[in-house]
């Protein structure tokens, strides 16, 4: 017996109607066993923006809905965005999410309750949920008496490559924070022990640069699956990014952009917190027309597909699809010209990273091996 599981990038809806981020995705994320996301913005109409919080929106309550109304049973919500307005703000999402009969995986008001896998039985077969984030805001993971996400920080060293020439371009490396790598380990090998496949959420990496690992994800990504984890599927970077087999288990570095509205107004663009991110990717033009202000890389995506079994995943796949400028992905048959694009764009990204695995397209998706 195997289910058909499948999970996509980045959600953030921001408008009065959010039902219609997943108008062309609906039908394909409610036609599987289950379905997995990545929340990007806290669901309240309550709390306030903290003040290191560069870039947030607040979707409205309804967006819990909208979400599992598209197909979704489980929500990461591990991430950057979770306490950007506050306590109050993260508290609501958990409700929202959960009111919605979704299962929220990362978050908590305390470490002991974020850390808690969610376990889902489908047709007899065993999946458990971990997630953790590695992109870190001060204050934003959970501990014993605080609020937040599971952390997975990372520290940061810049080796100067000509000693002898100050002001040359530094050699930048980075590891694992030891405490954070131990305890999520922990907490896959627990739940290896519960269920027949185990999925690791992550959100880490370098947004917006395409192709670049950071040295840590190839630390932490292994040593997950080493611990028992069956997949890794990674969110932040905004595009998609490569993906390695590791010990024959897939490692999505970033599955990109999904359903995540970002009007720009005249005011944001002139501000100096996107001209900065704006310098990572110089081809990002301001579009004032259009719902999805992102880099021409990020309108590239997919749907990770998964045949799960009691023995673990049989198959693992992805689905192409193509963000439109009302930020909806539209996923895209094999005959659409934009397919091969994002298949071209996945062995790109696989060989400027050095990453193993490799892609055969099967009729309407593509099959990682």
């Amino acid at each position: 017996m195997t289910i058909l599981f499948r999970a996509t990038g980045d959600i953030g809806p921001n408008r009065p109607n959010p039902a219609q981020c997943f108008t062309p995705s609906a039908r394909l994320l409610r036609e599987a066993d289950l379905t997995f996301g990545q929340l990007e913005c806290v669901i309240s109409e309550r709390g306030f923006r903290l003040p290191q919080v560069r870039h947030t929106h607040r979707a409205i309550p309804g967006a819990a809905q909208a979400m599992a109304d598209a197909g979704y049973d489980v929500i990461s919500f591990a991430g950057n965005h979770c306490m950007d307005w506050g306590p109050e703000g993260l508290h609501d999402t958990m409700v929202n999410l959960h009111d919605a009969g979704l299962d929220v995986v990362g978050v908590g008001q305390t470490i002991a309750e974020a850390r808690r896998p969610i376990i889902r039985d489908v047709n007899g077969v065993r999946v458990a949920f971990l997630a953790a984030c590695s992109i870190l805001p001060p204050g934003f993971w959970a501990d014993e008496r605080r609020a937040g996400c599971v952390p997975m920080r990372a520290h940061t060293l810049y080796e100067q490559i000509e000693i002898d020439q100050p002001g040359t371009p530094a050699r930048i490396h980075t590891y694992a924070h030891a405490e954070d790598l131990a305890a999520f380990l922990a907490d896959i090998r627990a739940a290896r022990e519960q269920a027949d496949v185990v999925v690791a959420s992550l959100h880490w990496g370098i947004h917006f640069v395409p192709a670049t690992i950071a040295d840590y994800q190839f630390e932490v990504g292994r040593a997950v699956i080493d611990a028992g984890a069956d997949i890794i599927l990674g969110h932040h970077a905004h595009i998609l990014k490569g993906v390695d087999i590791y010990r024959g288990k897939p490692i999505f570095y970033s599955l990109g952009n999904f359903a995540i509205d970002l009007p720009m107004t005249r005011e944001h663009a002139q501000s100096k917190g996107f001209k900065e991110i704006q310098k990572l990717a110089p081809e990002w033009e301001p579009n004032f027309e259009s719902m999805y202000n992102f880099p021409p890389d990020s309108r590239l995506t997919m749907i990770v597909e998964c045949a799960m079994g009691r023995d673990g995943i049989a198959q693992t796949a992805f689905r192409p699809a193509f963000i439109n400028d009302d930020a909806q992905a539209e996923p895209l048959p094999a005959s659409d010209p934009r397919f091969a694009q994002v298949l071209a764009y996945m062995r790109w990204c696989n060989e400027e990273a050095g990453l193993s695995a490799t892609f055969a397209p099967s009729g309407d998706v593509i099959i990682v091996n």
